[in-house]
């Protein structure tokens, strides 16, 4: 790395360093409605279109972290970030058709969609603060989120090494870790959250009946949700991810 690109990103780094702090602390002021937290409406949302469409200061903060990363060749991409809950659900039950046609029980394909994708109402895309991204410098293969092309010689290796030194100085962390004994998602390293934002609507999500919530879903599958079920998804699916997200 060219010297005066690497401390352009240490400026950009360490401008995240020392603001971050400060608003973290404003945003565990913040209240939250239920419809925010589910994915029915919220008025911070802000963008032009499914993929750049985030919290108003979640946006504000990935702008900046896609200017570090420029400058050293590697152009920051999302590709799914806010996801209202029907949305959700269209993912959701599409998957459900789908796996129960190839002949799947509904509880094996409740256990199949729950692999990498949340039941609605449930997801953390609903708060406008995570996000899936690439490197859109890099070469792009057919399926774009696939672990292995975020490590060796894959093609968005480059990018997860950059996010791994510089993500946290502009607010962002990983979700779903590969830490082995992690349960729930499987490993996503392209699933980053916005934490000054993230970690307070998670605070306000958890103060919900998220077990009512589940039971009165009005979507495909959701007579095979028993208590069983429920409870591990919440301890596993929604609570067991980077820990300094909680």
């Amino acid at each position: 790395m060219k010297r005066s690109n690497f401390l352009k990103t240490c400026f950009y780094s360490g401008l995240g360093l020392a603001m971050l702090p400060q608003y973290s602390f404003i945003q565990e002021q913040t209240l939250y409605t239920r419809d925010q937290l589910i994915g029915k409406g919220n008025p911070d949302i802000v963008g032009d279109s499914y993929t750049t469409r985030m919290h108003k200061d979640s946006l504000l903060w990935f702008k900046r972290m896609q200017a570090a990363a420029e400058k050293v060749g590697i152009r920051i991409e999302s590709v799914s970030s806010y996801r209202s809950f029907e949305r959700q659900k269209q993912i959701y039950e599409g998957k459900y058709d789908r796996y129960t046609a190839q002949g799947l029980s509904p509880e094996a394909a409740l256990e199949k969609i729950i692999e990498y994708s949340t039941i609605p109402g449930t997801s953390r895309h609903h708060w406008g603060t995570d996000i899936d991204i690439i490197d859109a410098n890099a070469p792009r293969p057919r399926n774009l989120l696939v672990p292995d092309h975020y490590h060796g010689n894959g093609p968005y290796c480059k990018l997860k090494d950059w996010m791994d030194e510089f993500a946290e100085s502009f607010g962002f962390y990983e979700v779903f870790t590969d830490n082995p004994h992690r349960k729930g998602f499987a490993y996503e390293p392209w699933h980053f959250s916005y934490a000054p934002v993230s970690k307070p609507m998670l605070k306000a999500y958890r103060e919900m009946d998220v077990k009512q919530l589940l039971r009165d879903m009005e979507i495909k599958g959701s007579k095979y949700f028993t208590d069983e079920f429920i409870e591990r998804y919440i301890s596993e699916n929604i609570l067991d991810i980077n820990p300094d997200l909680l």
